[in-house]
């Protein structure tokens, strides 16, 4: 009896060893993998995803651009990288007021937009000529500016960031989807003031539906809109789904046949996008587009309102950084005195 008693014990033993053992071996991995977790979530390449941010400057609203870049730099802790477009000629005249003031700070390159690529893609419009401007279209071609980013943002330059950039960065687009947008339907608080002033907020307000071109797109010309004015975009996308060219197609057909028109709602930027997008993009949280404050210099929103927002965008003939117009204190926080004098605000002082 006494071997076999023997035996059953040194089983055991080494039983109970065996387990000792794997519990150990869990005990000190554990912080081990606890610790590898640590180091990935804090390595600089997830805390520095660097936000490239497209914006326009153009030849006599460079202030505008100024203001923008300077309400997006002073509201995030986000890496960001401004892409400046202008052209050849205004280029310096940006970089010079960039480098002497306090953004000389901030992550810019400055990126020349060539008009050329325009020829024979624009109808000439008396009716809103500043419309027509080149560097209009540049959102047309956002991957020949940007070459290495999945994501981008665009924005006109008179707009304001009160909210953290990264937020608008984080947007969702559903897969398929090329870019997001504001829809124009899609803040209550903004209908009366779009009834008041006459703004269309339909493709009806955009497209002229007498032309057969329109009314073989199958849109309803009650369909909400959408304001480009401000896009995050999946670069991606756009390159699969040739969005460029779809893009210059349209502009192409309007020269040809007179489908859009500035003397419509949003011009000749906004009318070939809207039908390219058509029921293909993901929508930007409303807060982040409050449009309209440059159709009237009478219509105002109430400063509770606008101080939630955490983007404003002076879209329409009355800018900020002229006379009249409305909220030109909201602008004017972030606006940066031009250090060569060039760039003037008027005033009724002035």
């Amino acid at each position: 009896i006494l071997p076999f008693v023997s035996v059953n014990q040194i089983l055991l033993l080494l039983l109970v060893l065996t387990v000792c053992a794997i519990v150990y071996n869990k005990v000190h991995q554990v912080p081990s993998a606890l610790k590898s977790e640590t180091v990935d979530l804090e390595s600089p390449e997830e805390m520095e995803e660097e936000i490239p941010v497209v914006i326009c400057a153009a030849a006599g609203r460079m202030g505008a651009a100024v203001a923008a870049i300077s309400s997006i730099y002073s509201n995030t802790e986000a890496n960001v990288l401004f892409y400046i477009v202008g052209l050849k000629t205004t280029i310096p005249h940006i970089r010079k007021w960039i480098e002497n003031s306090k953004l000389k700070e901030i992550k810019f390159k400055v990126v020349e937009f060539n008009p050329m690529v325009l020829k024979g893609k624009i109808r000439q419009d008396a009716a809103r000529p500043e419309l027509l401007q080149p560097l209009n279209f540049v959102r047309f071609y956002l991957p020949l500016l940007i070459q290495k980013h999945e994501k981008v943002i665009y924005l006109d330059d008179d707009i304001i960031v009160q909210g953290d950039i990264q937020e608008l960065y984080d947007t969702k687009l559903a897969p398929g989807h090329a870019a997001a947008f504001s829809d124009d339907c899609d803040l209550p608080s903004t209908h009366e003031m779009v009834r008041s002033v006459g703004m269309q907020n339909t493709y009806m307000g955009f497209l002229d539906y007498r032309k057969q071109a329109i009314r073989d797109l199958g849109i309803s010309p009650s369909t909400c809109s959408f304001n480009p004015g401000v896009i995050v975009a999946n670069m991606t996308e756009w390159k699969h789904q040739r969005i460029t060219k779809q893009l210059e197609k349209w502009m192409q057909r309007n020269v040809e046949e007179n489908l859009y028109s500035s003397t419509l709602g949003g011009g000749v930027a906004t009318s070939p996008m809207l039908i390219v997008f058509h029921g293909k993009y993901s929508t930007i949280n409303p807060m982040w587009h409050i449009r309209h404050l440059g159709w009237s210099p009478d219509t105002r929103y109430s400063e509770h309102f606008l101080q939630e927002a955490k983007l404003l965008h002076w879209n329409g003939r009355y800018k900020p950084w002229d006379y009249p117009s409305v909220h030109t204190d909201l602008w004017e926080n972030w606006f940066i005195p031009d250090p060569s004098g060039k760039f003037k605000l008027t005033r009724p002082d002035s």
